[in-house]
């Protein structure tokens, strides 16, 4: 099991027109290569008057599972760029369905190319990227009077606040790496003079959202595929 991973932070679709062609480009977290065709086979479905539904998927902790599909198009032309620039981003777990409306406009090779490539790096960029670390979750439980002052320093720390529960007292939960445990409760300790009572939970992935992507193909203009 990975420790941390970086995928898309939702799923969802964008859309974007070349040379009179609609390009959509839907994307979802799928964790099984069953889990991706079937994944694929609702996007045909849904868009089955569309000239081409173009995938590509990465499953596996090392990515393991890597396919790329042109579904009509000329080979290497779709499904590989598509997967390419999933690949640049260093994704695990993604895949990628761009649908294609043709607008009676040929692109030739390297127009499809940059096509599907920047249908996918636009969509990338709209959507956004997140790390996901696997961390222990730990609550730090103090007065209402007090919560000011920790929700104020955890806002600023390098620690993830993932949810802020309210009953008769507050607690913060916050991912921890595991190694990170005892050094952040002593932290909080300190900082709260003793006043905080702290809840252990499990293990799990908490997500960091990614400032942007590094798909540069996503600021291609139209002029690019002439």
């Amino acid at each position: 099991m990975l420790t941390s991973y970086k995928t898309i932070a939702h799923d969802g679709n964008t859309e974007i027109v070349i040379k009179g062609s609609c390009f959509i480009c839907t994307l979802k977290r799928v964790y099984s290569e069953d889990e991706a065709k079937e994944f694929i086979q609702a996007i045909k479905k849904d868009h089955w008057k569309a000239t081409h539904n173009c995938s590509a998927y990465l499953i596996g902790d090392q990515n393991e599972i890597q396919r790329a599909h042109d579904d009509g198009e000329p080979s290497g032309t779709a499904g590989v760029p598509m997967l390419e620039v999933l690949k640049k981003n260093g994704l695990h777990y993604v895949a990628a369905v761009v649908t294609r409306y043709f607008g009676g406009t040929k692109l030739g090779a390297g127009g499809l190319i940059r096509a599907y490539s920047k249908s996918v790096s636009t969509a990338l960029n709209e959507i956004g990227l997140v790390e996901r670390s696997l961390q222990r979750k730990v609550g730090s439980i103090v007065s209402y009077a007090a919560s000011g002052k920790l929700e104020n320093y955890l806002q600023q720390s390098k620690y993830t606040l993932v949810d802020t529960q309210y009953t008769d007292q507050v607690c913060f939960v916050c991912g921890i790496p595991e190694e990170e445990v005892a050094a952040f409760q002593g932290e909080i300790t300190n900082i709260m003079n003793g006043r905080v009572v702290f809840e252990v939970g499990e293990q799990g992935y908490v997500e960091k959202r990614l400032a942007r992507t590094d798909a540069d193909d996503a600021t291609l203009d139209d002029e690019d595929f002439e």
